[in-house]
């Protein structure tokens, strides 16, 4: 077995392992995945990122998040993508690249100064495409739970943008420190959300900005989600708490989110590159054995 190069990129701290499969296919278990996510025994990564070939757009993205699941879409690595395929040696510039993923094609494009936008599509607020259990209405779901520490969660926004997202509003003065890693797991887990389900937590802080914490299904408390900071500002314009766009200022920083008059979901937001490496082909073997 002949070492696998990646390379590892982040989107404000959001942290992914990239792999390209698009001349030579990978196939990884679960177990790989974990492995390679780990982060004390492997690469370190809240996703792991395979390129693959499309026939409908400039490349597929395959995306695993660290407890080894395949997911529909990750926004933060659609643009680290967008970012590695314009900047490969090997491809012209483009205005606009095409992105394919288990949730349909995305659009990305440069927004100058180090800045990639993303149009991740539609939002979806029925019931059944975020989807939940039964029929409810999605603008106030009938859902509360209460964390280890006592503060009780309840009346939260669902909302699907290639990804299903629960957000819960609260007040700027208790988001910091309420206990979202006490009660993530319970909400992601809950029967209520067949696919599982990213949470986050957000106060309106200023004209038009939110502060939002995200515990993302399958990785736990991350820096940023670039689908949950749309899914917040979708759900904050549906109760009428700010316009439709929105600065969304994460762990790891912001993003800046426009939920445009046609329903398409546009973030824009930096990248960077962190390393470059080669996969222990003797290890991933190993892990496969």
């Amino acid at each position: 077995m002949t070492a696998t190069p990646f390379l590892k990129m982040h989107g404000l701290g959001n942290d992914f392992v990239v792999l390209d499969a698009r001349t030579s296919p990978l196939i990884l278990s679960g177990d790989q995945v974990r492995a390679i996510a780990h982060r004390r025994t492997g690469i370190g990564c809240d996703s792991l990122i395979v390129l693959e070939p499309s026939d409908s757009a400039d490349v597929f993205m395959r995306t695993f998040n660290a407890d080894g699941g395949e997911v529909e879409i990750c926004g933060n690595a659609a643009r680290c993508v967008a970012s590695l395929i314009n900047t490969d040696a090997n491809a012209a510039h483009s205005a606009e690249l095409t992105i394919d993923t288990q949730a349909g094609v995305l659009r990305a494009r440069d927004a100058d100064s180090g800045l990639v936008s993303v149009d991740i599509g539609i939002a979806r607020t029925g019931w059944q495409q975020i989807p939940v259990a039964r029929e409810m209405d999605t603008l106030h779901l009938d859902y509360s739970v209460r964390a280890p520490t006592g503060e009780r969660l309840d009346d939260p926004v669902a909302v699907n943008v290639g990804n299903p997202h629960v957000v819960f509003f609260m007040a700027a003065d208790a988001i910091e420190g309420f206990d979202l890693e006490g009660v993530g797991p319970t909400i992601e887990c809950d029967v209520l959300f067949p696919e599982r389900i990213n949470v986050s937590i957000a106060a309106v802080i200023g004209n038009d900005t939110l502060r939002l914490r995200v515990w993302e299904r399958g990785v736990g408390i991350t820096a940023a989600c670039g689908t949950a900071a749309c899914a917040a500002a979708i759900a904050a314009h549906r109760r009428n708490l700010c316009g439709r766009s929105v600065s969304v200022e994460l762990n790891g920083g912001r993003l800046a989110i426009d939920w445009r008059e046609d329903n398409h979901v546009v973030m824009t937001g930096p990248v960077a590159t962190s390393f470059r490496g080669d996969l222990d082909p003797d290890a991933l073997a190993a892990v496969a054995a």
